[in-house]
């Protein structure tokens, strides 16, 4: 699936493509993966993977970008992701926004901020930031609290 981004090279910087050595991207449009690879040229890992094949990759990774609108099965997938991030790391979840029409999820099973508060308890998480990716997509990050 493509998809047309926002302002490709602004978000590339708001995203933070460009930081960490090694990036895991899961389920990314390619639009947004082949962004993330030109980004990154030089740097140790970009890794691409499919959501039903988290399990499989055990490394750790400074920063996971990690594209999501349906609720089914994004609790398992979204600590999956969270086991997978090294310290000082960050995690990004890309989610359709409630009140657009064009996105293939119905608006009811939509993935949204508060489903990503639950699954990144505020005892070690929190949501510092957010921005827009596509004219139907925000993404919200995560990091650990120190």
């Amino acid at each position: 699936m493509s998809l047309p981004l926002k302002s490709p090279a602004e978000l590339a910087s708001r995203l933070d493509l460009a930081a960490g050595d090694r990036l895991l991207l899961i389920d990314p449009p390619e639009s947004l993966r082949e962004l993330a690879e030109s980004m990154r040229i030089g740097k140790e890992e970009t890794r691409t993977v499919e959501g039903d094949r988290i399990r499989k990759v055990k490394d750790s990774f400074d920063g996971i970008l990690l594209w999501r609108e349906d609720r089914v099965g994004s609790q398992s997938l979204l600590e999956a992701a969270a086991k997978r991030l090294g310290p000082g790391g960050f995690v990004w979840i890309i989610v359709a926004m409630r009140k657009v029409t064009g996105v293939a999820v119905p608006g009811a099973h939509r993935l949204g901020l508060e489903d990503l508060v639950r699954a990144f308890p505020p005892g070690g998480w929190v949501h510092d930031r957010e921005t827009r990716v596509s004219a139907w997509h925000i993404a919200h990050r995560f990091v650990r609290k120190i």
